[in-house]
C-alpha cells in the first residue's frame, strides 16, 4: 500500500498482539498503539484517532462486538474484527455493529491488507449512508411539522342557500370567512367585485339624485296617506286641537278656550 495507514490493535493475549504487530509492519502500516480490552480500546481511539483497527472479539470488560458498537456510535472509525470464531452468527452481528471486514486467527500479510481497503472502502459507504439517512430524517421531520399545521377540507359541508353561512358540527351556523379561518389556514381581505361595486355607485347616485329634487325618502313616502296629504293638512283635526298646523302646542295651551279665547272678552 502506498499510504502507511495508522492501525489500532485491541488484542487481549499479549503474545497474539505481537504477532500481529509484526503482520501489521510487514503489510506497510503504522501501528499506533495496542489495547488490552475492548473499554480501552474505545478510550484510544478517541485519543488516537487510528485509520482502521483490528479487533478480537473474545476480551474482558467490553468484546469485540460491544467495543465496535460504541466506537461507531462515538468516534466512527473502520474496524477490521480477527476472530478464531469464524461462524456466521458471529459476522452477522458484527456487520450490524458497523465492522467492515474479517481475518481469522492467525492473519496473512496479503489477507490483512486487503481487509484494511475493504473496511476502509466499506466504511465509506457506511459514512455516505449516515449522512443520507440524517438529511432524510430531517426533512421528515420537516415534512411532519409542515403537515401537522395543514388544515384540509371535505366531505359534504353544510351551507345556506340563502346567506350562504356554514353550519359546523356542533350545529351553530358561521359566516362563511369565519369557518373556513377556523378550518384552514386560509385568511381574508375584504373588497368589491366590478358588479357589486357598479350596483353602490348606482344606489348612492340614486340617493343623491333625490335629495336634490326634494324628493322624499321611500320610507317617508310609504309613511304618508293617499293623497300626500297629512291629517293637519286636511283639517281631519278640530279648530281647538292642539296638533293644528300652524299653532305650537304651548301657545295653544296659553289660550283660553283652545285657540280663539273666551267669548265677550277681549284677549289681553
Amino acid at each position: 500500500m502506498g499510504y502507511q495507514a495508522k492501525v489500532l490493535i485491541a488484542e487481549d493475549n499479549f503474545l497474539v498482539g505481537e504477532m500481529i504487530q509484526g503482520v501489521v509492519e510487514d503489510a506497510g502500516c503504522i501501528v499506533v498503539g495496542r489495547a488490552m480490552d475492548g473499554r480501552q480500546a474505545v478510550e484510544m481511539v478517541t485519543e488516537l484517532h487510528p485509520d482502521v483497527i483490528l479487533m478480537d472479539i473474545k476480551m474482558p470488560e467490553l468484546d469485540g462486538i460491544e467495543a465496535a458498537e460504541i466506537i461507531q456510535d462515538r468516534c466512527p472509525t473502520p474496524i477490521v474484527i480477527l476472530t478464531a470464531y469464524d461462524t456466521p452468527e458471529i459476522l452477522e452481528e458484527a456487520s450490524a455493529v458497523g465492522v467492515g471486514a474479517f481475518l481469522v486467527k492467525p492473519p496473512k500479510v496479503r489477507e490483512l491488507s486487503q481487509a484494511i481497503v475493504i473496511a476502509r472502502a466499506r466504511f465509506g459507504d457506511l459514512l455516505r449512508l449516515r449522512r443520507s439517512n440524517e438529511v432524510l430524517q430531517t426533512r421528515t421531520r420537516e415534512l411532519e411539522g409542515a403537515l401537522a399545521k395543514i388544515k384540509t377540507l371535505s366531505g359534504l359541508i353544510p351551507i345556506c342557500a340563502s346567506c350562504k353561512k356554514i353550519r359546523d358540527d356542533n350545529g351553530y351556523w358561521q359566516q362563511l370567512e369565519q369557518y373556513l379561518t377556523e378550518h384552514s389556514e386560509a385568511d381574508f381581505t375584504h373588497g368589491l367585485c366590478t358588479e357589486c361595486l357598479k350596483e353602490m355607485e348606482t344606489q348612492v347616485k340614486a340617493i343623491v339624485g333625490n335629495e336634490e329634487h326634494g324628493a322624499l325618502p321611500t320610507e317617508e313616502k310609504a309613511s304618508r296617506p293617499p293623497g300626500g296629504r297629512t291629517p293637519v293638512d286636511s283639517g281631519k283635526y278640530p279648530a281647538n286641537d292642539k296638533r293644528k298646523k300652524g299653532v305650537s302646542p304651548e301657545r295653544a295651551l296659553s289660550r283660553p278656550n283652545g285657540i280663539g279665547g273666551v267669548k265677550g272678552h277681549k284677549n289681553k
